[in-house]
């Protein structure tokens, strides 16, 4: 559990060491237990909110493709660093090979990128549904659509290879022991001879600029949004048009706060704040949302609700309800 002893080379390491959360070692057995957890819960949850998006003919608004698209980036962000964290707190096994190690930062950090950018396309979506209801479909068609979702993943990749390139062309010849529960770019950087500070300089603005620019974004929609809420005459409309989009700024509070902490802590306060919460707030960073995000969707969404329902009864009772002669899954 406490991980190998700290080693030199004198090349780059074919391995490196994943500590795991540095000084909570005594707890890693419950952490891989909450992380089990979360992890089932995100799979199941994101996959069905894939598959009933997927089968349901009614489901093809654009705020429902782009949901589809969290999901699927969800399930990637998890997947990149989650089963590997239960390995290393359940079992100890804490060695990735040098390839992985890059690997899986460039899918973590890419897999980020995307996802604020969907966060934006869907304030977008929101913003033209209220506040231009009526030129919905002729706005939002879906080449605008593809192309809004390709520039998000073409932004993403632009980011993240330099990054990636930077840091994996960096020499080691010290410790090849990361101090952390991924291959968090700042924590394997910190490992080179020479000076990481051209590549953690370029995460830190490269991060603000995206995110800083998605954040105004999606403020300006919504406090755009919130004007044409309050001018609406109808009560029932007004708590609707904001009942949908508490699910969107709550799945945006879970997102940024944690993200934005866990960046400027690991610059301004890893000096001040213990390494363990820097690394658990990097943690729960990745876990948290992919966790949630299909809750709140899945409660607060009357269609997907009924879909996953509808799925769910169709699993457990498909044979008697087609015996039955009931109408199909999913009812336009």
């Amino acid at each position: 559990m406490l991980g190998p002893p700290y080693n030199h080379t004198t090349e780059t390491p074919v391995t490196f060491f994943l500590v795991g959360i540095p000084g909570l070692q005594f707890s890693h057995l419950w952490l891989a237990i909450s992380l089990s957890a979360m992890y089932t819960i995100a799979l199941l949850g994101n996959t069905l909110i894939v598959t009933v998006i997927w089968m349901d003919s009614t489901l093809q608004e654009p705020m429902y493709c782009f949901l589809c698209l969290l999901a699927t980036v969800d399930i990637v962000m998890a997947s990149s660093v989650v089963p590997k964290m239960i390995s290393i707190f359940s079992s100890g096994d804490s060695s990735i090979s040098f390839n992985a190690c890059f690997a899986q930062m460039y899918f973590v950090h890419a897999a980020t990128a995307v996802e604020t950018g969907l966060l934006l396309a869907m304030a977008v979506d929101r913003y033209v549904a209220i506040c231009k209801p009526l030129q919905y479909k002729r706005i939002l068609t879906p080449q605008v659509m593809l192309g809004m979702s390709v520039t998000i993943a073409i932004r993403a990749v632009i980011f993240m290879t330099p990054l990636s390139w930077m840091v994996s062309h960096l020499p080691f010849c010290g410790s090849n022991v990361v101090l952390h529960s991924y291959c968090e770019h700042i924590a394997v950087a910190k490992l080179a001879c020479a000076d990481p500070m051209p590549s953690s300089l370029y995460s830190l603005i490269g991060s603000s600029i995206i995110v800083g620019s998605d954040v105004a974004f999606i403020a300006a929609s919504y406090n755009l949004i919130l004007q044409a809420v309050f001018g609406l005459s109808s009560k029932n409309a007004q708590f609707k048009a904001l009942s949908t989009c508490g699910s969107h700024v709550g799945v945006m509070a879970l997102y940024y706060l944690p993200g934005m902490a866990s960046i400027y802590v690991a610059w301004l306060g890893k000096d001040t704040v213990p390494l363990h919460t820097q690394v658990l707030l990097a943690d729960l960073y990745l876990v948290i949302p992919p966790t949630l995000n299909p809750i709140i969707y899945g409660l607060r969404t009357k269609q997907i609700r009924e879909r996953i329902g509808s799925l769910l009864m169709h699993c457990l009772f498909g044979h008697y309800i087609l015996g039955s002669g009931t109408k199909s899954l999913f009812r336009s």
